[in-house]
């Protein structure tokens, strides 16, 4: 498991390694521009270099990209749409070029608009921003519930897939406060193992590409997207630690968001809580780590097949 934590590219994406290596990261997740606003960033081609020759020697070893909040490819609004399609497949290039794990967005909203025609705009402007980009994973994170928010249930992200023409390059990010929000008991392995039972009949295991693991200030389906530090909310330290251990999840870059234990984003003592959390349900499930680093030795076989493909 890659274990990391979400980290600001200010100064460049090399800045942005720097950040991951003095929190201990295996892993990094960037906003690719400004999380609220539309203006495209683009890396300069010397800092674009370094980094990926420093991303193939490690010890970070994959980076994921996460769409700005703006992006909601389900509005009927021409304008939204047209900068959310742009916003997106510019993502998605990005991540062609940087060798990103993949892309993370949020499926979008209705907006008060019926249910299925908005999934439909989806996957169409899946499909759109796919043709538009060369091979970096899309990954559909699943939402909280609240309010009009797509991809709150298994059958909404496998619809989405469906629509968005079945691509071998749509995956998946699963979070785990959304998934306690929106109604799924993973407080516990077995809680976890079950939903992880369920998602795999009815998206595919296969899909799964990258994991958020934060814990939560809100209950058991309270539809609420609220964070907390590992093992001080709602999924504790049991829940946590179940997702840091779930066997199904081993070669994944697993990020913790945030807010940390500072009251800011991932720090260095938010990535050893989550080792912490590793080795605790490691235990639990009778086995142990053997120094919880292994991403350390070996990327993932998914990401560097991506990492290759990506040139």
């Amino acid at each position: 498991m890659l274990i990391g934590g979400h980290v600001s590219p200010a100064g460049g994406l090399v800045n942005a390694f720097q950040r991951g290596v003095e929190r201990d990261c295996d892993s990094i997740q960037i906003f690719n521009q400004s999380p609220r606003a539309w203006r495209h960033r683009n890396y300069e081609q010397d800092d674009v270099a370094e980094f990926r020759g420093l991303l193939a020697e490690g010890p970070v070893r994959a980076i994921v990209i996460h769409a700005v909040y703006l992006i909601n490819p389900a509005s009927k609004d021409e304008v939204v749409r047209q900068k959310s399609l742009d916003a997106l497949a510019h993502a998605l290039r990005t991540g062609d070029q940087i060798g990103a794990h993949g892309v993370v967005v949020h499926p979008g909203s209705t907006v008060g608009e019926p249910l299925e025609e908005a999934i439909e705009r989806v996957g169409d402007a899946i499909r759109r921003v796919l043709a538009e980009s060369e091979s970096c994973p899309l990954l559909l994170e699943n939402t909280a519930g609240a309010g009009g928010t797509i991809g709150r249930s298994f059958e909404e992200l496998a619809r989405l897939i469906e629509l968005g023409g079945g691509d071998e390059r749509i995956g998946m990010c699963l979070d785990s406060c959304h998934m306690l929000a929106s109604g799924f008991d993973v407080r516990t392995a077995e809680g976890l193992s079950e939903a992880i039972d369920r998602y795999a009949e009815i998206v595919g295991i296969d899909r799964l590409t990258c994991l958020h693991v934060n814990d939560s200030q809100t209950g058991l389906g309270s539809n609420r997207d609220r964070h907390a530090p590992l093992g001080t909310g709602e999924l504790g330290r049991e829940g946590c630690a179940a997702f840091f251990s779930e066997p199904r999840f081993e070669d994944l870059p697993a990020i913790f968001e945030g807010p940390g234990f500072d009251g800011k984003g991932a720090g260095v003592t938010d990535i050893r809580v989550a080792r912490e959390l590793r080795e605790e349900g490691l235990a639990a499930r009778g086995g142990a780590a053997k120094d919880g680093r292994e991403g350390r030795t070996r990327a993932p076989a998914r990401a560097k097949a991506r990492r290759r493909s990506a040139g």
